[in-house]
């Protein structure tokens, strides 16, 4: 297929959402931009949510890994142990953060920090916020970026770091003036199309393979493809870990995260928020379903046209690979295994129709993550870090403009650090982003878990920046020997737990009791 023909739906595309952008940041200020004016539709924050929960990353790395091989052992459906988990994040986020966020009517979320223990925890957790979520969205925006570069703008000879500029300029673009109130609607607009596209796709296949979705699902139960649960204890996929850690990782990256809560808080009642968290909860259980049930598809129907699975070494390394002849090079194969797969197949043995479906679905997969990071790095770096809303220096027009200047220097970041993920190359990103969020969540998770489950208070010292960074760094060099140290006990998703846990026991240790607690 053309690539121009791809890019230009892929242009299409951003006019559809700068049209959105012109009529919902109409009369917009910066209450429009950091909350969306208090006024956000719950059903639409619910939904357009789940875009922004899955990504690129999900709608690639979920379906592509379950065919990929771990420990001997097809992945299979092992992604639905931390689904589960995640149902019980969001009933925690729901019945115990909103409540808390809503009593102490919060803009930035970590204003709860400065309540409960003063301005340097405050601080503290608005700086470990803006680095989880500057790293998060750009290693999911570089996923989708790199397989557009790949598919469609190599094709066109456009280099790497024009596609990733032209990008975040459009999403600059249309998010600059409405902020929260305009990726409301543009946010349930593209988890409509992704979710569009990842139904067409499913039906495509199970039609192309002349079967159902039950017998779909008895074959890969046939293949190994339909594993769910992991009882060895000592696998980083062991199914207590994978839940537990799902619970935790929900929790930290959507709890106690602005961009996911800035949505959330938008909405005027607690009753209608909570609504919210726990549709979107249940809705996205079965999309992250059907992901997975396309990944099964997807492998099946390659071996169908005469993939096969080898062996390959990889400096000294034994890597599975699956490999397919390339329909457009004869004599050449392709390794379609794990993040590779879903736009292979997608792009190169499905009918031009469903390409372009695909080619939006992605695009539509892509941009709920990264404008919301955008907009809420922006809230939060304004008001947090800058105090810009308490700010009585400053007019409305003087505080609009430091907040785009704000907004225009994260999008300069991103691009950087999308530029560095390219350069690094990882073929597993989804893994890549819940290591990180391992690390850079931790210290959010030990803070908040200090301030609600004790009554001591913290005295206003650098010691607790001190101890946030800590953390992390005893967290890498446990997670590296723990299989010497713990014979053969290896550290998985429960990462997130254990850096959450030295925080806290680190920020005991300073800290002295008071039962005036706010």
């Amino acid at each position: 297929m053309s690539p121009w023909l791809l890019f230009s739906f892929v242009i299409g595309y951003f006019v559809i959402l700068l049209i959105v952008a012109y009529f919902t940041s109409r009369n917009s200020n910066n209450d429009t931009f950091f909350i969306g004016n208090k006024n956000s539709n719950w059903m639409l924050v619910a939904f357009g949510m789940i875009g922004t929960s899955l990504s690129g990353v999900t709608f690639v790395s979920v379906p592509g890994g379950v065919g990929d091989v771990a420990g001997g052992a097809f992945k299979g459906f092992a992604y639905m142990q931390v689904t589960i988990g995640y149902l019980i994040g969001y009933a925690v986020i729901a019945f115990v953060l909103l409540p808390l966020y809503y009593r102490l009517n919060l803009t930035s979320i970590y204003n709860y920090l400065q309540h409960r223990f003063g301005n340097i925890a405050y601080k503290t957790g608005a700086l470990f916020f803006i680095i989880s979520r500057t790293v998060g969205a750009t290693a999911r925006l570089y996923l989708v970026i790199n397989i557009l570069q790949f598919f469609i703008l190599d094709k066109m000879g456009v280099p790497f770091v024009v596609t990733a500029s032209f990008i975040l300029l459009m999403i600059l673009l249309y998010t600059f003036e409405g902020g929260v109130k305009t990726i409301v609607y543009t946010d349930t607009l593209q988890t409509t199309l992704m979710v569009t596209g990842l139904i067409v796709c499913v039906i495509y296949i199970l039609h192309h393979l002349n079967i159902g979705g039950a017998e779909a699902l008895s074959q890969m139960s046939a293949k190994g493809y339909l594993n769910i649960f992991n009882t060895d204890v000592n696998s980083k996929g062991f199914f207590l870990k994978q839940i537990v850690g799902g619970a935790f990782i929900t929790i930290a990256m959507t709890g106690l995260d602005q961009e996911m809560m800035q949505k959330n808080i938008s909405v005027k009642r607690l009753g209608d928020s909570q609504k919210n968290v726990m549709t979107m909860a249940l809705v996205m259980a079965g999309v992250l379903f059907l992901f997975l049930m396309l990944g099964g598809l997807l492998y099946m129907f390659t071996l169908s046209k005469g993939g096969v699975y080898t062996d390959v070494n990889i400096d000294g390394v034994m890597v599975k690979q699956l490999l397919i002849t390339d329909p457009h090079n004869a004599g050449q194969t392709m390794n379609v295994i794990g993040d590779k797969m879903f736009p292979s197949v997608a792009m190169n043995f499905l009918p031009p129709a469903i390409s372009i479906m695909f080619i939006i679905a992605l695009i539509s997969a892509l941009f709920p993550s990264a404008d919301g990071a955008l907009t809420a790095l922006t809230s939060s770096f304004c008001i947090d870090i800058l105090g810009l809303k308490n700010r009585t220096d400053l007019n409305e027009k003087e505080k609009k403009k430091k907040r785009l200047t704000v907004h225009f220097t994260f999008a300069f970041i991103f691009l950087i650090c999308i530029l560095v993920f390219y350069a690094i190359n990882n073929n597993s990103i989804i893994d890549v982003i819940l290591d990180l969020a391992g690390y850079t969540y931790g210290p959010l998770l030990g803070l908040f878990a200090f301030g609600i489950f004790t009554k001591r208070i913290l005295p206003n010292t650098p010691l607790i920046t001190v101890i946030s960074l800590a953390a992390p760094v005893l967290c890498y060099i446990i997670s590296k020997n723990a299989a010497a140290w713990f014979g053969g006990f290896q550290i998985g998703i429960e990462l997130l737990l254990l850096n959450g846990l030295l925080t806290y026991l680190g920020l005991l240790m300073i800290s002295k009791k008071d039962n005036a607690v706010n």
